[in-house]
């Protein structure tokens, strides 16, 4: 109902006194103080109550969707190794079954080759030929007779004179033979390669079980110097020692044309001659500096033979002996025994994500430095998913990563921040570059660990593996690579012993903790004080 209105003489209306006193105006003033307190409290709190409210539900969906895909990537990585192990496992029982079934083959082979061997002493094409069946493309038995001499294209001509691999047998070393520490060996060779089941910090000493037949010789390259004292080391151990030497192709057209001398020399002629060069080379030296080591490292797939690395390079940590006594080392390591570093390598495959199985995979390459996954030329930070085993380990966001073998923590993991470990300790470096979050620091995992880096498929670009520092690699989104220690490692001669060589290599070659005595600020003495006066 509306209020009761009055009429004045002019026809207007008016509200009556009573109802347009002091409730009417009471009224009006609570309604000018709520508009003046709306005024002056502030619009966007209530806003940023929702806004916050709502950023914290995004963030605790976020967690659960990272949780989700952690479990989900943690199971197929599971899922995947418990494949490769019975996959292991099934080619392990087929090889065993074929093993029994070759056995007598193996005793065939053996009456074969002493018929063959008492009718004359060179061995015939059709018992180079079986024991090539026998013995596969990448072994040799312990019994199998060699032939010494340079081959032609054609295999034609062979030298009469017979060799065998020289073999050794591995212990643990003891300081002077009077040592209480047990003596016991470890692992016994005929066929003078190194395989190591299980690995030990405790220093390990090489005995010769016959002398060294045949030496390769490798060299750093477009040097005059190593050049000359190739040609004379070369020519010592033809005439003093009497040892059969390889050289690589280059080096043996360079000494060829410098004189007719350098005949006797061997060397290959492709890469199927390389794979089976360890089952004719007793011992590698190598004139150069680390990055010879590495080369002669990377020739051989499968087992190496003792490497003697002289110094002849800018920087060495894994070459302790200096070429000007070069005949005292050789004579000492040629008689034995010596002190030696099994410098662990790691195996790597690529797996790409057009691979059916696991097993389609490239590879393996064997690196004795690091492996280095980066960013290449690409402007975005490189994100790398990793884990360890069935383990999810973290996701690298930055330059990139670096898996490195305890005998390359003096190498690019150093430069990147990570520690010096010891060359015989067993792990696994583990160092990021140049991270993008301040709390992600390197770590040293075991070596029996499986590392499986993989770009996730919603990577903003590529990622670049490079092995040892070469044969680089694009890793395109959903390719992986799996590291693992390989079981041959990279044995090399000592100067003193691993741990000295070690500690010498870092101090000259890094000047360690170089640094001046602090001053004596103390009392002096009352002697002192009297040559003073």
């Amino acid at each position: 109902m509306s209020p009761k209105r009055n009429f004045d003489s002019n026809g207007n209306a008016s509200v009556p006194p009573q109802e347009n006193g002091f409730n009417g105006s009471f009224s009006l003033l609570s309604s000018e103080k709520a508009v003046q307190e709306l005024i002056q409290q502030p619009l966007d709190r209530g806003i940023d109550d929702h806004l916050f409210e709502f950023s914290e539900a995004l963030r605790t969906v976020a967690k659960a969707l990272r949780r989700v895909a952690e479990g989900k990537a943690t199971a197929q990585a599971e899922a995947a190794e418990w494949k490769r192990k019975y996959e292991l496992e099934r080619e392990r029982n087929l090889q065993l079954e074929q093993k029994v079934l070759s056995d007598e083959h193996h005793r065939e082979c053996d009456d074969k080759k002493e018929n063959k061997l008492a009718a004359g002493p060179v061995l015939s094409d059709e018992a180079a030929e079986e024991s090539h069946r026998c013995c596969g493309k990448n072994d040799i038995c312990s019994h199998e007779v060699l032939r010494n001499g340079e081959l032609d294209s054609n295999c034609n001509t062979v030298q009469s004179k017979m060799m065998r691999k020289a073999s050794f047998k591995l212990s643990w070393w003891c300081k002077g033979d009077k040592s209480d520490q047990h003596k016991h060996d470890i692992v016994s060779f005929e066929k003078g390669n190194i395989t190591t089941a299980e690995r030990s910090s405790k220093q390990i000493a090489l005995k010769w079980e016959s002398p060294p037949k045949t030496v390769l010789i490798l060299t750093k390259p477009n040097s005059a110097s190593v050049q000359i004292l190739c040609a004379e080391m070369i020519r010592w151990l033809k005439e003093q020692k009497k040892l059969n030497i390889f050289v690589e192709p280059r080096v043996h057209s360079e000494l060829l044309t410098e004189s007719s001398y350098y005949n006797f020399l061997q060397t290959w002629q492709d890469d199927d001659e390389i794979l089976l060069l360890h089952t004719r080379v007793d011992l590698i030296v190598t004139l150069g500096g680390d990055g010879t080591v590495l080369w002669a490292a990377s020739m051989f797939k499968g087992p190496v033979p003792p490497v003697v690395p002289f110094s002849l390079g800018s920087l060495g940590f894994m070459t302790p002996f200096y070429s000007e006594h070069y005949r005292e080392c050789l004579n000492s390591i040629i008689r034995g025994p010596i002190s030696i570093t099994l410098r662990h390598r790691l195996q790597c495959h690529v797996i790409r994500d057009a691979a059916k199985t696991e097993y389609e995979t490239e590879g393996p390459m064997l690196v004795l430095n690091e492996v280095t996954i980066d960013r290449g030329i690409s402007s975005f930070l490189t994100n790398l998913e990793c884990y360890c085993d069935n383990s999810f380990v973290t996701c690298v966001q930055g330059d990139g990563l670096i898996l490195s073998t305890t005998s390359g923590s003096t190498a690019y993991s150093l430069a990147a921040g990570g520690s010096m470990v010891h060359p015989q300790v067993p792990g696994i470096l583990f160092t990021p570059i140049c991270p993008h979050s301040l709390s992600f620091r390197p770590l040293i995992l075991p070596e029996h660990v499986t590392i499986r880096v993989q770009v996730p498929f919603n990577s903003r670009g590529h990622a670049w593996a490079s092995f040892d520092g070469k044969d680089r690699k694009r890793l395109s989104p959903g390719d992986a690579l799996v590291c693992s220690m390989a079981p041959w490692p990279v044995p090399t001669a000592c100067q003193v012993d691993s741990t000295s060589d070690f500690l010498r290599s870092i101090h000259d070659g890094l000047h360690w903790n170089l640094r001046k005595t602090q001053s004596f600020d103390g009392p002096r003495e009352q002697h002192d004080l009297d040559k003073s006066s």
